[in-house]
């Protein structure tokens, strides 16, 4: 609202201006027009002087005379007009400059003001959080203590460590690179998840203030919310809004092994990713590459609705080739031209896409230990199998083998060798990964597809 308000002024100051130069135009305009001392206009015919009537003795009278004088007054009443028009527009000339000059001033003041953020234990922590405008988490939790630090929404500790058991081991959720996850229950029934990120160093640093960015500029369905932040000694906060599935990497690795996500909610689930992701790379402006999307950062809410997650990583398209990017990523999902020479693109996240897809298909992780000392990925153990569409039945995790109907699996397939492409330019762009995928999923989650009735579990496909 603040950075809104010069644009008014500086259109008043605009007109201002023009009107000055339309009221300096007409006087310049009438200054010409007007007649000098020196040159008086042709009489006309109603003012015209009368020749003087001879009189009987051949001299002309002085009273005949005396009609001549009006052309006289004329040329004085008309430089009278002239000088009150001048001082007019001297005037209002006036007006408009001390319009302009207290507008443009005004301006200036709103246009600092915008750019300082108020002081406080966090405005060091939170420089680069400037103009992040998030939901206050007060509108939500109706007893949580909290404050705001300049556009930010900060929850005080002591409320963090109370709705945490005082981040017991009991309300893990999960574990990241920089710390735990923790399971937050806050007082009204109100639950969050908090990400704690500690040590304090730059990398984490880095995180902390990248994801805080990041979160202040999207707004997607297919994205989790940032509900707040907090910073207490050396260590960093961020509160996100609960998803209660947990990750996609639990769901199919985990106790359940898959058994709880069946064929069509596997599909809605890469649906949404992909729809989250087209909004970071086609909707964003400058685009942001994600960077580490991989099955842990896919949570799941109740009723399996995707969010994508952990923005730290994240970068824009613009500063990606700059040289100033560290490598990172996870092992598996990192595409080939970013791991061996850096090159870093949109292409990049569709590649790990593709993991994730290979994932959802046959139930593996995406690098397995075949020896102590040799890894296999799911891309190099599933890509000779995948182009043999006699092979590709056999390699789908058993949980939903007998469950989709072999065209929709065969799609699927094409789609996941396209997006694991080891050349980025054979790679399609997200957009057309999503819109392979929309007809793929019933209209009831999220679709196009209209399913009459599911398939019997003891049907048989045949490869054609």
């Amino acid at each position: 609202m603040v950075a809104a308000a010069p644009l008014p002024l500086l259109c008043c100051s605009v007109f201002l201006l023009l009107l000055l130069l339309l009221l300096s135009s007409c006087s310049l305009a009438n200054g010409r027009d007007a007649p000098s001392p020196s040159s008086s206009p042709a009489p006309s015919s109603s003012v015209a002087p009368r020749i003087p009537a001879a009189s009987p003795n051949g001299t002309a009278s002085l009273s005949s005379t005396v009609p001549a004088l009006p052309p006289v007054v004329i040329i004085v009443e008309r430089h009278h007009h002239f000088h009150r028009e001048l001082v007019i527009a001297t005037v209002l000339a006036s007006i408009a400059t001390v319009m302009i000059f207290l507008s443009t001033l005004y301006a200036w003041i709103l246009w600092r003001r915008s750019r300082r953020i108020p002081g406080g234990k966090v405005a060091k922590s939170s420089e680069t959080a400037r103009g992040i405008r998030l939901v206050p988490i007060l509108s939500r939790f109706n007893s949580v203590k909290t404050s705001r630090k300049g556009l930010v929404a900060m929850i005080e500790y002591p409320s963090l460590e109370v709705a945490t058991g005082k981040f017991s081991e009991n309300s893990v959720l999960g574990v990241g690179g920089f710390g735990c996850v923790y399971k937050a229950a806050f007082d009204g029934g109100v639950t969050a998840a908090v990400k704690r990120l500690e040590g304090g160093g730059p990398d984490c640093e880095k995180e902390f203030e990248n994801e805080l960015d990041l979160f202040g500029r999207i707004r997607h369905p297919n994205i989790v919310s940032l509900l707040g932040f907090c910073v207490h000694e050396r260590n960093r906060y961020i509160v996100y809004e609960l998803m209660e599935k947990g990750s996609l990497e639990t769901q199919l690795h985990g106790p359940s092994h898959g058994s709880t996500l069946s064929w069509h909610i596997r599909m809605k689930i890469a649906l949404d990713t992909a729809r989250g992701l087209e909004y970071l790379h086609e909707h964003c402006n400058p685009p942001v590459i994600h960077r580490d999307l991989k099955s842990s950062n896919i949570l799941l809410d109740s009723d399996f609705n995707a969010k994508i997650a952990d923005f730290g990583l994240a970068v824009t398209s613009g500063s990606a080739n700059k040289g100033n990017v560290k490598l990172s990523g996870t092992l598996g999902y990192v595409a080939p031209e970013y791991l061996l020479d850096g090159k870093l693109t949109e292409k990049s996240d569709v590649y790990a896409f593709g993991v994730v897809l290979l994932e959802l298909l046959m139930g593996r992780r995406p690098v397995e230990k075949m020896s102590p000392s040799q890894c296999q990925s799911i891309v190099t153990w599933a890509m000779p199998q995948l182009t043999d569409r006699s092979k590709v039945p056999n390699i789908i995790d058993p949980a939903i083998r007998e469950t989709m109907d072999p065209k929709h699996l065969y799609q699927v397939a094409a789609v996941a060798v396209l997006c694991v492409q080891p050349e980025p330019s054979y790679r399609p762009l997200i957009t057309d990964v999503l819109h392979s995928l929309v007809p793929l999923v019933p209209t009831e989650l999220g679709g196009t597809l209209r399913v009459a009735e599911p398939p019997s579990p003891n049907q048989k496909h045949s490869p054609c």
